[in-house]
């Protein structure tokens, strides 16, 4: 299983995609949408996880997805997708 990080740095135009604890960015690209993407799909391809989306300019998160099969910690079930 492995956890990713949407990201966006200070200053920076582009969106990171980061493995959770990685050294550098996966992926740079343009939109936080295509970033999101990329980070679900890697995350499936490692077997699951979190996606962690990240507020603009390095700002703290503000929604995480399970990718499955990984493990929900909460019971109930994202309503907002």
């Amino acid at each position: 299983m492995a956890n990713y990080h949407v990201t966006q740095k200070k200053g920076q135009e582009g969106w990171n995609v980061k493995k959770e604890n990685g050294d550098r960015a996966s992926a740079i690209v343009s939109t936080q949408k295509e970033a999101e993407k990329l980070a679900k799909q890697y995350s499936a391809n490692s077997g699951g996880g979190e996606v962690r989306i990240h507020r603009p300019n390095a700002g703290p998160i503000r929604d995480s997805d399970t990718v499955k099969p990984g493990n929900d910690p909460k019971s109930s079930k994202d309503t907002k997708y």
